[in-house]
């Protein structure tokens, strides 16, 4: 395989919706990108629409020797990796006494112990470890429910406080041992329009994802564009709803008495968004 003189970054769950879009982000800023999904057949087809030699690997999150198999691929062809974005994730609603161990497990191992496997491949390479290094940058795509409670989303909140807690946690580690070249920035978004959303339109139980200003992927891919530029340890999508989100987890009896307001607020938009276009809509 030829070494290209681009540097080379990955983005996991990247075959459609914001995943893509943030690989085309990096595709444009020179970067030779890597997309891995965990449907080989839409990560083949993001890739080839993407084009500018971009590579593509079919990749479940869960499996560390399969991520590390497309870091390497990657960094034989790129020379070195330099961005990492984890962003695959999975969502199913529903209070956790009525979800399945089988699907309680689904959330806190792609969310959760995917995004570990990701940063764990991306340091190993960013160290130098891995025959790339030095230094790099890796994004985590938490949520704001890794901030506050989210009724209806237990148990995704919980795989999304794990990817705060375990990233703020990472980089103090990272300091202490002296590296001060690797950055791990968390983008935590409101509700996005995209397939992981579609689903949920008629869902109460996701109501609270539909209480604030519905994001587009643009939207987050503009945020992951200025922490690439400046790197920060947490970035809120949109800044006035992590601002609530953070009030809520500092006093949490005063968030509890907001969220009925919040989900029936949320409840309002998904029954006008179904009267205007349909239940369908994308």
């Amino acid at each position: 395989m030829t070494t290209t003189t681009r540097p080379g970054a990955l983005v996991t769950g990247a075959g459609r919706g914001l995943g893509r879009a943030i690989a085309e982000l990096l595709a444009d800023r020179g970067y030779l990108v890597m997309v891995t999904d965990l449907s080989g057949e839409a990560a083949s087809a993001a890739a080839a629409e993407i084009g500018r030699g971009a590579l593509w690997a079919e990749v479940d999150v869960r499996e560390h020797t399969q991520v590390e198999r497309a870091r390497d691929e990657l960094i034989a062809a790129a020379g070195s990796l330099k961005v990492w974005v984890n962003n695959a994730g999975v969502l199913v609603t529903g209070p956790a006494w009525e979800q399945s161990e089988e699907l309680r497990k689904l959330h806190l191992d792609v969310n959760a112990l995917g995004t570990i496997n990701g940063t764990i491949a991306a340091i190993d390479a960013m160290r130098g470890g891995a025959g790339s290094g030095p230094g790099g940058h890796i994004i985590n795509i938490a949520s704001l429910a890794g901030i506050s409670a989210v009724p209806g989303e237990a148990v995704y909140a919980a795989s999304k406080h794990a990817v705060m807690g375990f990233s703020s946690s990472t980089v103090a580690d990272l300091r202490l041992a002296g590296v001060r070249d690797i950055d791990i920035s968390c983008v935590c978004p409101d509700g996005i329009w995209t397939p992981m959303l579609y689903d949920k339109l008629e869902d109460p139980h996701a109501a609270l994802s539909f209480s604030g200003v519905l994001l587009r992927p643009e939207d987050v891919v503009r945020a992951v564009g200025k922490v690439l530029d400046k790197p920060r340890p947490v970035t809120a999508i949109p800044h006035w709803r992590g601002a609530i989100a953070r009030l809520g987890a500092a006093f949490p009896q005063l968030g509890s008495s907001a969220l009925p307001l919040l989900a029936a607020q949320g409840r309002r938009v998904q029954k006008k968004m179904v009267e205007k276009n349909g239940p369908t809509l994308r």
